[in-house]
């Protein structure tokens, strides 16, 4: 935002005038969320709605400029068409568990005092409303009754939608916004039926008591887990979709290595013991040197005893060095963002980016990978899990890649690179190890574009391999057919 504002005034765009926080930025936020909200989907359709979270809490000097813009927002695109949703807690006290309303009164009367009134309250809380809390939030925050929704502890994150559609948010939603006014077509109104049903059932197969699949994740951040939130989020979707619940397993990268065998013999063999009864093995990405050889052993094991293997990132660069060192007979392989100078740079800084500066040097965002014209990518187990695509777009986030002058005798050695970049062929983006039940491996990270009923495929891949399914899966077989509802994959 502040830099295109930035680059409008040195273009001249405000005719000399003084840049300020008002107008300038607060317009900007708003020609933001309106171009966004008209952005097609990936079907082509312009959305009816545009919902946008304001982050932060009310009063933040952070937030200030956003809730400003909002403020002015609404005018701008009238009454009918901008519904404002304040998520606030109600928090339960003391020993008798009494729910207190005192925060969000507070909270509202700050935000009606930056010039937003609430069209709805969904108020988080720890159990549902006690008798009269929703009575008493309406009278003092100025909403009506049925405007106020509970928004309590479920059984998962993903029955809240239906949580919130038993309490009448739709009713709600149709009568603040019109949307009953809209045109919607009988095959859509089919589709949205259809995506509601998948949904519920999803969330059921949350609830349920299912089959359990292990998978060891070894980072660096286990202290943590949030760091791997995305990561952890594209597993569970890739489980539930196949009737599975996934098991995590936090392996700390550096507990692996020799050192920590003497240092802290305890963390050394709970560490390996994780390993060894791991169904799959996950190596994220991450920075620093710190864990490298950790993950590298993590790469080793799987690749030697047939256990499914996915990496990320850094992820890939480890099943490289890896495999350099102990299939191709380069044993001082290393990457040159660990060691600068080492004799078999396997993994080198890209040509293209800054060393002395760090920020905004990455490359970043959804680049285009393509597969391979040989027989074994043709054959590849995720290339077909990407359904045959020739083409993929995954978001990137590094500034290291795989030696384009050894990747001849990686893949003399079975270790080959399915996917290239489709704007130079010359960096690798997958690759995948023959012989092995699936041991896959990707520059991007693909847990970015996962959703709950469309996984991820590299995901799907190992949650099907740990599982014992991903041979019959790609015959075509129905790896689901226990189930009542099938999920759209």
């Amino acid at each position: 935002i502040y830099r295109e504002v930035i680059d409008k005034e040195r273009r001249g765009d405000y005719l000399g005038k003084t840049v300020q926080v008002v107008p300038h930025i607060t317009n900007a936020i708003q020609d933001w969320v309106e171009r966004v909200g008209s952005v097609p989907t990936e079907n082509g359709r312009v959305p009816d709605v545009c919902i946008v979270e304001l982050g932060g809490t009310v009063g933040d000097i952070e937030s200030a400029p956003f809730i400003e813009a909002m403020r002015q927002f609404q005018f701008r695109v009238g009454h009918d068409n901008f519904c404002l949703i304040h998520v606030s807690l109600v928090p339960v006290v003391g020993a008798v568990g009494e729910q207190k309303t005192k925060p969000t009164q507070a909270s509202v009367r700050d935000l009606r005092g930056l010039g937003l009134s609430p069209d709805i309250l969904a108020c988080r809380s720890a159990i549902p409303f006690a008798e009269g809390i929703r009575e008493k939030l309406s009278m003092f925050c100025q909403v009506s009754p049925k405007q106020v929704f509970s928004v309590h502890d479920c059984e998962s994150l993903y029955h809240v939608p239906i949580l919130l559609q038993q309490q009448g948010i739709i009713d709600v939603l149709n009568d603040r916004l019109k949307l009953k006014d809209l045109v919607i077509s009988t095959e859509r109104r089919a589709e949205g039926d259809s995506l509601w049903a998948q949904w519920r059932e999803f969330a059921r197969r949350r609830a349920r008591d299912l089959d359990e699949a292990t998978i060891a994740i070894v980072g660096k951040y286990t202290y943590l887990t949030d760091s791997y939130i995305s990561v952890v989020k594209a597993l569970e979707h890739a489980a539930l979709n196949i009737n599975r619940k996934v098991k995590l397993s936090w392996v700390e990268a550096s507990d692996l290595e020799e050192g920590s065998k003497h240092k802290d013999p305890l963390k050394y063999h709970e560490a390996w013991q994780h390993m060894c009864a791991a169904d799959g093995i996950l190596v994220p990405g991450g920075f620093g040197e710190r864990g490298v050889e950790g993950k590298v052993l993590a790469a080793k094991w799987a690749r030697e005893h047939n256990v499914p293997y996915l990496g990320i990132c850094l992820g890939l660069q480890v099943a490289v060095i890896e495999f350099a060192r102990n299939v191709c007979g380069m044993p001082n392989a290393h990457s040159t963002e660990f060691r600068e100078h080492c004799d078999e740079p396997v993994v080198v800084f890209m040509p293209e980016i800054d060393r002395t500066t760090m920020g905004g040097t990455m490359r970043l965002g959804s680049r285009p990978t393509k597969f391979q014209d040989s027989e074994f990518a043709r054959q590849s187990k995720i290339k077909q899990l990407y359904a045959g695509a020739d083409e993929v777009h995954e978001r990137h986030r590094h500034r290291y890649e795989v030696n384009p002058e050894k990747v001849s005798a990686f893949e003399a050695k079975g270790l080959h690179f399915v996917g290239r970049d489709a704007e130079t062929g010359e960096r690798m983006e997958i690759l995948e190890l023959a012989n092995h039940p699936y041991y896959v491996a990707a520059q991007y990270h693909p847990e970015y574009l996962t959703r709950p009923l469309n996984p991820s495929p590299p995901f799907l891949g190992l949650l099907l391999a740990a599982s014992g399914q991903l041979d019959a899966y790609l015959a075509g077989q129905d790896v689901t057919h226990d189930v009542d509802m099938k999920l759209k994959m």
